[in-house]
């Protein structure tokens, strides 16, 4: 997977742990291995136009990143040719700083439980619009994410002293 990478001219660098490959300084493609899988993972990837049906998200909330799971090294060989294509494709959209489109923070619905939080604490509603947009989408659909409103209530206790701290949802 690295020499595939490599081949296609981008940089080589370590963040997060991982070898994550660039562009001009900027992040274009990453590899990550778990215990069953590794994955190429792109940075831009639902702007890619996966012709080969190959991307799927990390998760159901992923607006951006898009990934190829591999459990097999024989389907990096059966694919290298596609992968080389996702990968320079990736690389002119850095070039042409192409952005891609992501619901903006207000989009997101507040649940009631928090919003009476954010009302009667002008301290955790300042903290809380401090985070980036990206911690504060994370915290919002952990909170929705639970059906009874008790749950709900108890994920916002239990992460009111992170906020305040301006911690991420799950950064401790």
């Amino acid at each position: 997977m690295r020499r595939i990478i490599l081949s296609c001219g981008l940089n080589e660098e370590s963040k997060w742990g991982m070898p994550v490959y660039t562009f001009n300084g900027k992040n274009v493609v990453m590899i990550a291995a778990f215990k069953d899988n590794c994955v190429v993972s792109f940075f831009k990837g639902s702007i890619l136009a996966d012709t080969d049906k190959l991307l799927v998200k990390p998760g159901e909330n992923s607006e951006v990143t898009r990934l190829i799971r591999f459990t097999d090294v024989r389907k990096i060989n059966d694919i290298e040719i596609s992968l080389r294509n996702y990968i320079f494709e990736a690389v002119e959209i850095e070039k042409s700083g192409i952005k891609p489109s992501v619901k903006k923070v207000s989009e997101y619905k507040i649940p009631d439980e928090f919003a009476v939080h954010l009302k009667k604490n002008t301290l955790l509603k300042k903290a809380f619009e401090s985070l980036t947009p990206g911690r504060q989408k994370a915290y919002l659909i952990h909170f929705s994410g639970a059906k009874q409103s008790a749950t709900r209530e108890s994920r916002i206790l239990k992460c009111i002293p992170d906020i305040l701290n301006g911690k991420g949802w799950n950064e401790r």
